[in-house]
Order: C-alpha cells, then sequence, then structure tokens
C-alpha cells in the first residue's frame, strides 16, 4: 500500500511540473507592449522613428514595465530631445530620445571660431539672502534662503531653504531674487 502511494504522489509531482509550462504560457502577459509606446511616441511627435523630429531608436523590448491603461506624453525640455513616456499606476517612467536637427555648419572657406566665454559679475554672492519663486497658470509661490554660492544672471546656485544645508536648485534673475529651474521669472 506504501508503495502504490509514493508512486501516486511522483506522477502527481510530474504532472504539476509538467503543467507548469503550459500555466505560465496561457497567463495574460502583465508587460507593457513596447511597440505601442513606439506608436504612442510617433503619434505624439508626429514623425516616425530614426526620422528627424521622431525616436532615434525604438524603445528597447527586452524592457518589463507594468502594464499601463493609459500612458501620458509630454516633451523633457522646450529643445524637444526627449519624450517623457509616464505611466502612473503602476507608477514608471522612461526618456525617449529624439533625433535633433543637424547643426548648420559654417560655409566652406569661412574662419571657424569658438565663441568666447562671455563673463558676467554674479549679481547674488554667498551668503546673501535669496527670495526663490516659482509660478504658473494658477499659483505663484515665493520663499526665502540663503545662497550657498555665486551666480551671475542665468546661472545655477543653490539656496539653503530650511537651514539643512542640502540646498535647492535656483536660476539667479538679479541680486536677491531667483527662480527655479523650468519656470518663467
Amino acid at each position: 500500500m506504501i508503495c502504490r502511494q509514493s508512486n501516486f504522489v511522483r506522477e502527481l509531482n510530474m504532472l504539476r511540473f509538467a503543467a507548469l509550462p503550459l500555466l505560465l504560457a496561457a497567463a495574460p502577459a502583465s508587460f507593457q507592449d513596447t511597440a505601442l509606446i513606439d506608436q504612442a511616441v510617433q503619434n505624439f511627435t508626429g514623425h516616425p522613428v530614426g526620422v528627424e523630429g521622431g525616436a532615434r531608436t525604438p524603445v528597447d523590448a527586452r524592457l518589463r514595465l507594468a502594464a499601463c491603461p493609459m500612458v501620458s506624453l509630454n516633451w523633457m525640455s522646450d529643445t524637444h530631445d526627449a519624450v517623457v513616456v509616464t505611466c502612473t499606476a503602476p507608477a514608471w517612467k522612461i526618456y525617449v530620445p529624439v533625433v535633433s536637427a543637424p547643426r548648420a555648419m559654417p560655409a566652406a572657406g569661412a574662419p571657424v571660431r569658438a565663441a568666447a566665454p562671455v563673463a558676467t559679475a554674479p549679481v547674488i554672492k554667498r551668503g546673501d539672502p535669496v527670495t526663490v519663486s516659482a509660478s504658473a497658470a494658477g499659483f505663484a509661490i515665493t520663499r526665502e534662503g540663503m545662497a550657498m554660492g555665486d551666480a551671475a544672471p542665468g546661472a545655477r546656485f543653490l539656496v539653503d531653504m530650511d537651514g539643512s544645508r542640502k540646498g535647492v536648485q535656483a536660476v539667479a534673475i538679479a541680486a536677491g531674487q531667483a527662480i527655479l529651474p523650468g519656470y518663467e521669472p
């Protein structure tokens, strides 16, 4: 009787292991289809993959992103050099580089000069009190802080907002005034 039971258990285990690949193959895919992301980026940019204005390359099919019912697409910056593809639930984000326009070359025979760096005097010095602001449609915020370094107009520098010395990155506008990067003065 014991011999028959152990054979039965062994056969049952063999059936479980034999059925496992079939169950895994039948399970629905829980990963985002990268071809759909490629199509969404193409629709967003208006250009196909590999063409100026379109994605440089297709999204890597080896990515295992959780399936997303709806992705959102935005430009990473005003230069339109990458598209940010975001899913809120489940949370993930990828950046898709875009083919940029080739830079104009100087005419044949024209002298090539490197642009001389323009040095401007700092308007904010380390230890200066600074008002950092950010505004957009519907909101405006300002905070006071202390400059952690020198900055000329348009230069980035760190501002200590809460005494923690970690610093928040800001862009110098004028003496004692700065904005958060990405916001207009």
